[in-house]
């Protein structure tokens, strides 16, 4: 790993992740002159020094960037103008720190007093100066890559939370660190997952909530039932534990009283095998002046609602915000955006809260903007509903009654029982975890939106479950998938699709939005043909908004009109949100890059991971600064050796086909520049070893789970069998001169 600043000097090389040995490379870092000559910034008097007082006084510090969205309302708003519209041409390269991972990169950096603090995959973290990127510090939990099975978008991590010295972290098996701000040191550990029997994984960033640290986790698509664990911060003692839906009433009563509450709006005799869901993988945030910490719960597992609760009810807290106090446990209010969700409409996207007047009188609100199109404004005190209104394309309802907060679902147009329905927005979201922004001062909020829909239906009569496997129980077709040919489905899913092209609905896109939260007016947008270019946006004070893309571009726009003001290429995809900063007068904008999150494993052919690989890398910009070091193309990937001959008959390679569509496909698309192996493309010894791969974990340590729970050897077989049928044809193609196109995998994947 290592950082440059922008005339090419190496600032820092770390050879050693022990975190005595990179603390003490660190803190030499500070008696270094900084890139470009200028004096380095004094060595903190104490690292990670965030507490209740500097948080609320974050305006009058407008140079740091205490939580993912700076401010206690995670605002992602920076009140710092040096950068402005009147010198913007002047932006440029400040420096570059090397992550030295090829996996998403999620997360908005905290910097304080001069350093910066993020995490990257699975859960690692680096601290680093935030002048040059210098390397202080990093950490690697290094989790067993048999994880990556029950981890449906990626070994991404979407941030850290630091407090009072220390840095807390969660990996992606579950375990939530808590490490030394100064030298990254592991101060205590704990495994924050009930049970190893569910597909739990952790993805989000810890929340700082008082006395305690609050984590979730993720795994409602799989077999999740969702919880919240509360840690002591100084200690890692649990103090408390809330879960998001009910157990089985067979094994007695709830674990705490509002799951009897919750219990009601269930059957009795619901799925209670498949876990249920609601898991809170993203958003979480604390308002220290009311004492209340929110949270947003996920999906339901399973997707069918008539399925998984036959005699209906809304399924609480499935789709929820809930309001906590971090001193008890104990909720507080709650507040169910989807009812008897169905279409994976999850509201863990991130939440904002700030002061709006409304209707004459200033509220403190909370506002959010959840995957089912709906933007809310809540009351935060209370949870009272203050508005409700479109910011995206929806049919699943007409509106939301503000009286009663309910929402007036449209079961004829997307209740799909009984054959396919088009379902607006998709499991996409209108809005997913990409953070927006929002400006107090202009009551307007930046959403990097989603417009599109899903033709959604489930097949069965009595899901089989499959324990820590993908559950959703539908199939799904959405994004590109809603442009394959019809004739590669069957009825009645072929139908519906062609219905669907036919009326002109196939296409998705994404939208960066200027929405007013009040009167529910668009003032302004800028569409992409590429849906899935939604990265987070930063909003500053200069009237200037900071946006990266998949195509490996970072973008300045006029925040009063979307005008693009200034274009720098990275040359890296960016998906996470940006941020800025002060060091010694000058102020820096930072972003992280690198492709990943759902879909990570097939970058889309514009993907600047598909042009020039997915090295992630911490970027930083300032004025006056150089031009961004492009990382080389790719050449074009080698031939398909001619495969091994085909001994297995076409009942074999069928169940072959069945079983990778059903399992391995979530991972291996076998395209030539994807994220992980083109299988289509195996050497003599990956066939040989492939039992050992599969069943035996061979590669289990470089993140290629273990199967042998699953699979038989026999299984294997066939799967291995499907693989050389693939390769077949794609090596025949090659050969006269035809582009080999790979299977197209069941419409089954997952949206996050």
């Amino acid at each position: 790993m290592r950082s440059e600043c922008w005339r090419g000097t190496v600032a820092g090389r770390i050879l050693n992740r022990r975190p005595v040995f990179t603390a003490a490379i660190g803190l030499a870092a500070f008696a270094l002159a900084s890139c470009g000559g200028s004096s380095a910034p004094s060595t903190p008097a104490s690292f990670g020094a965030i507490d209740r007082e500097r948080l609320l006084a974050a305006d009058h510090a407008p140079g740091d960037w205490l939580t993912s969205g700076r401010d206690f309302g995670k605002s992602h708003f920076s009140p710092l103008t040096q950068i402005n519209r009147d010198n913007i041409a002047r932006l440029g390269f400040a420096w570059q720190f090397s992550t030295g991972t090829t996996r998403g990169l999620e997360a908005t950096p905290i910097v304080v007093d001069g350093v910066m603090y993020t995490s990257g995959p699975t859960g690692r973290v680096y601290a680093v100066r935030a002048d040059t990127g210098a390397s202080i510090w990093t950490f690697d939990p290094r989790n067993d890559g048999q994880v990556n099975r029950y981890a449906c978008c990626d070994e991404v991590n979407r941030g850290v939370a630091v407090w009072q010295g220390m840095v807390y972290v969660a990996s992606l098996d579950g375990r939530l660190f808590a490490l030394d701000a100064a030298t990254g040191a592991e101060r205590w550990v704990v495994d924050t997952f009930i049970t190893k029997d569910r597909g739990y994984t952790s993805t989000g960033a810890p929340e700082v909530a008082g006395n305690v640290v609050v984590i979730g986790n993720a795994g409602a698509d799989y077999d999740a039932r969702g919880y919240i664990s509360a840690y002591e911060l100084k200690t890692g003692k649990l103090a408390w534990r809330f879960f998001t839906v009910p157990r089985d009433p067979a094994l007695g009563p709830q674990e705490h009283p509002e799951l009897e509450m919750a219990l009601e709006t269930w059957d009795p005799k619901s799925r209670w095998d498949v876990g249920g869901g609601g898991t809170a993988w993203n958003a979480m945030v604390y308002d220290p002046e009311l004492n209340l910490l929110y949270v947003g719960t996920g999906n339901a597992a399973l997707f069918n609602w008539h399925e998984r609760s036959p005699a209906g009810g809304d399924n609480l807290f499935l789709s929820s915000i809930l309001a906590i106090n971090p001193d008890t446990g104990r909720l507080v209010w709650h507040y169910q955006q989807t009812p008897r969700e169905s279409w994976d409409y999850t509201s863990v996207q991130p939440m904002i809260l700030s002061d709006l007047k409304i209707d004459g009188r200033t509220h403190k609100v909370l506002l959010h903007a959840p995957k089912n199109g709906f933007f809310y404004v809540l009351e935060r005190a209370t949870g009272k509903l203050l508005r409700a209104h479109k910011y995206v394309p929806l049919n699943w309802a007409t509106h939301v009654d503000l009286e009663t907060g309910r929402p007036a679902i449209d079961t004829e147009a997307v209740d799909y029982r009984d054959g396919p329905k088009f379902v607006v927005p998709s499991g996409m979201g209108g809005h997913s975890w990409n953070p927006m922004a929002y400006d107090a001062s202009k009551g307007i909020v930046y959403i990097p939106a989603i417009e599109g829909g899903a033709l959604t239906w489930d097949p069965t009569k009595g899901h089989e479950y499959r324990p820590r496997m993908t559950n959703a129980g539908t199939s799904i077709l959405f994004g590109n998938m809603l442009h394959m040919d019809p004739d590669r489905l069957q009825e009645p899913m072929r139908s519906a699709l062609r219905a669907v092209q036919a009326d002109g609905r196939a296409q998705s896109w994404s939208v960066l939005k200027a929405f007013d939260p009040v009167t529910g007016k668009t003032l302004w947008e800028r569409r992409s043909p590429d849906y899935w270019d939604r990265a987070g946006v930063l909003a500053t004070a200069a009237g200037l908004l900071f946006q990266g893309d998949d195509r490996g571009f970072f973008r300045v726009l006029d925040a009063d009109t979307g005008a693009v003001l200034k274009e720098i290429e990275v040359g890296t995809s960016i998906i996470a949100a940006p941020m800025t900063y002060m060091v010694d007068g000058v102020q820096y904008v930072a972003v992280m890059a690198a492709w990943g999150g759902g879909g990570w494993f097939a970058p889309h052919p514009t993907s600047a991971a598909v042009k020039r690989g997915n090295l992630g890398r911490i970027v930083a910009f300032r004025l006056d600064g150089g031009d961004v070091p492009v990382p080389p193309l790719l050449g074009d990937p080698p031939p398909i050796p001619e495969p091994p001959p085909q001994t297995a008959d076409a009942e074999t390679i069928a169940r072959g086909a069945n079983l990778f569509r059903g399992s391995c496909s979530l991972c291996h698309a076998n395209t030539p520049h994807g994220m992980t192996p083109d299988l289509r493309r195996m050497s003599a010894g990956t066939h040989q070893a492939f039992q050992q791969i599969v069943r035996g974990g061979a590669l289990r340590a470089r993140g290629m789970p273990q199967w042998d729970d699953v699979f038989s050897e026999e299984d294997v077989e066939a799967i291995r069998a499907y693989l050389i049928d693939e390769a077949w044809l794609a090596y025949r193609a090659q050969q006269a001169g035809r582009r080999a196109e790979p299977d197209a995998a069941a419409p089954a994947q997952l949206a996050h």
